[in-house]
């Protein structure tokens, strides 16, 4: 009878693991889903000026997936944000010390509310923000270049979360206010702020859009923050929701033919104290406070 030995069987048999499957990066939306306590509703918003406080990504390692199907690069110039559409470019200023970078948007972040946008490391770096210290910026989406890689990625059926439907019976929706210190003016418009490159054609499945990495120094133009609610067209209904905010302003804006009124608390000096503020919001039932910069 002939045996062999199991060191032999062992030494010439060798279990093929098959590679993963390759990154595909893909257009999406995304149906609405859940971050600690809050909930978040995705939408395409190719016209976006928001100011707030960005983070710098604690994650350091690559390989892991983005939201869009990418693979995660620290070194990239990438960021988080809530509900855009993604991917999307955008402009990110530091309002503290001036500097403008065009970033690529492909994921969903971050976990923390009083945060606007989630920065990978090296775009923090060229803007000059540091991590775990929160930096004041103005957020404005490249409208046409987002739109390049919207038609020029695939967006294949099934590819969104399956994720609980969002709770709305009990959510009182009013428009939200136009972010303060937002102006038509800042929105970056093509060929002008930082150098962005379209690549010829824009072929399904491909990436149109190429970031060169060059920052724009302009005036450090830093402000105050504030913690906002809705905005609304009925005065009463402002008034109910500064009650819950624990005594927020109600300030009138806008035209007197189109007269609206929107909820804030502040102004804060501090990261800290707009956080504290924003958390004792978020308890009162206000899930759409947020921290904007005046």
């Amino acid at each position: 009878m002939l045996v062999v030995a199991p060191a032999l069987l062992t030494g010439c048999w060798k279990a093929e693991v098959p590679p993963p499957p390759a990154a595909e990066a893909r257009y999406t939306v995304g149906e609405p889903y859940r971050l600690g306590n809050l909930w978040f509703y995705p939408r395409e918003d190719f016209g976006l000026v928001e100011t707030g406080l960005a983070s710098v990504a604690g994650d350091a390692r690559a390989g892991r997936r983005t939201a869009d199907g990418e693979v995660y690069d620290p070194a990239a110039l990438s960021a988080a944000h809530r509900t855009l559409q993604l991917p999307a470019i955008v402009t990110v200023t530091n309002l503290e010390n001036g500097r403008s970078l065009a970033v690529r948007v492909n994921d969903r972040g971050p976990v923390d509310p009083g945060r606007a946008v989630e920065l990978s490391r090296r775009a923090a770096e060229l803007l000059g923000i540091a991590p775990g210290r929160p930096a004041q910026v103005r957020l404005a989406v490249d409208g046409n270049l987002s739109r390049a890689l919207s038609s020029g990625l695939p967006a294949p059926e099934g590819s969104r979360p399956t994720i609980a439907a969002a709770p709305t019976a009990a959510v009182e929706r009013e428009a939200l206010a136009p972010i303060a210190g937002a102006r038509q003016a800042d929105r970056v418009r093509e060929g002008r702020g930082p150098l962005v490159e379209a690549a010829a054609g824009t072929e399904r499945g491909s990436a149109p859009v190429v970031l060169d990495g060059r920052v724009e120094q302009g005036p450090a133009s830093p402000g105050v923050l504030y913690v906002q609610g809705s905005s609304f067209t009925n005065r009463a209904a402002a008034g109910r929701q500064a009650a819950r905010m624990g005594g927020a302003r109600v300030e009138p804006f806008g035209t007197a033919r189109q007269q609206e009124w929107r909820v804030r608390l502040g102004p804060f000096s501090t990261p800290a104290e707009a956080d504290q503020a924003l958390e004792a919001a978020l308890r009162g039932g206000v899930t759409e406070a947020r921290i904007v910069v005046d």
